[in-house]
């Protein structure tokens, strides 16, 4: 699409304006019942208040305890401390065992968020535990984990 011939340099509502990606890989686990922080944050600048913002999240994650455990997972605004982009308590994902074995999976979380703001805005994967001393964990083993900001023409 030859926009200059058209006389307009405005881009087609869903064009692709830029794209941020990260790669992470520090082994992080914790017990808490609350969502914490992960490693897996990044942040971007939307060119526009009517963009929206793709976040796409794809990790290893692991859960482990005695019994029957949970482990949630999702994405914030911001921190732990910002908001939740995903169910309050549930988040976007969950690994869940009632025989008390180590389950390993791989995960994928993706929102398209409308911050309305050409402020930067960070992004943040948490995770947190269901309780019964089970762990929530994500990225061991050396394993990689990468998260994709796109920012996207509103």
């Amino acid at each position: 699409l030859d926009l200059k011939s058209q006389g307009t340099t405005t881009l087609p509502t869903g064009s692709v304006l830029q794209v941020v990606s990260a790669t992470f890989g520090t082994d992080t686990s914790t017990t808490s019942t609350s969502f914490v922080d992960t490693p897996i944050t990044l942040s971007i600048t939307p060119t526009s208040t009517s963009s929206k913002i793709l976040i796409m999240v794809d990790a290893p994650i692991q859960s482990a305890s005695a019994g029957t455990y949970s482990a949630r997972y999702t994405i914030f605004r911001g921190t732990a401390s910002g908001t939740n982009l995903g169910h309050s308590a549930l988040g976007f994902a969950n690994v869940w065992d009632a025989d008390g074995n180590q389950i390993a999976s791989s995960l994928s979380m993706s929102y398209l968020d409308s911050p309305s703001t050409t402020s930067s805005q960070t992004y943040t994967a948490c995770m947190r535990s269901e309780g019964n001393s089970s762990a929530a964990g994500i990225m061991g083993s050396g394993a990689k984990a990468t998260i994709t900001l796109t920012e996207i023409q509103g």
